[in-house]
C-alpha cells in the first residue's frame, strides 16, 4: 500500500469512533477540482454503486505513477470523502502500489463501525473500478 494511505488508513483505524466522522469530512474537502477537459465527465466512468452520482479516471504515466480525478457532488460528503481518501493517499503511487491495495481498504480504516454498509459498499465499488482501470493500462 502507497506509504501516503497507509498513514490514512492508521489514523482512521485508531481514531475513537465519534471523531471517524469528522475525519471523513475533512476528507471531503479534499478532492481536486476536475480539470476542464474532464467537463461533462467526458472519458470518465460511473461508478453505479455509489448512491450519488460518481465518476473517475486513472490515467498511468509513462513513468509509472497514476493520475486519479474523481468527482462528485458537494451534497455527498461522505462519498466525496472516499474520493479525498483515494485522491490523497494515492497521490504519486505507481500502477503497481495502486494494485496492492486491499480490497477491504474500508473495513481495515474501521468505517463500517461508522457509516453504513451501503456507503462501505461504494466506496469499495469505487476502489475496485480504480484498480480494474489502472491493471487494463499497458505499464510503461
Amino acid at each position: 500500500m502507497p506509504p501516503k494511505l497507509a498513514e490514512i488508513v492508521d489514523e482512521f483505524a485508531s481514531a475513537p469512533r465519534d471523531v471517524v466522522l469528522e475525519m471523513l469530512l475533512e476528507f471531503s474537502d479534499a478532492v481536486p477540482p476536475l480539470p476542464t477537459e474532464l467537463a461533462g465527465h467526458e472519458g470518465m466512468e460511473q461508478v453505479p454503486e455509489c448512491q450519488t452520482q460518481f465518476f473517475l479516471k486513472a490515467v498511468v504515466q509513462p513513468d509509472g505513477s497514476v493520475v486519479t480525478y474523481f468527482d462528485c457532488p458537494p451534497e455527498a460528503p461522505t462519498t466525496r470523502a472516499f474520493a479525498g481518501i483515494l485522491a490523497e493517499g494515492l497521490a504519486g503511487a505507481s500502477a503497481a502500489e495502486i494494485l496492492a491495495v486491499p480490497d477491504d481498504l474500508y473495513a481495515r480504516m474501521g468505517l463500517s463501525q461508522a457509516i453504513s454498509p451501503l456507503r462501505v459498499r461504494g466506496g469499495t465499488a469505487v476502489l475496485a473500478r480504480l484498480k480494474r482501470q489502472v491493471a487494463e493500462q499497458p505499464a510503461s
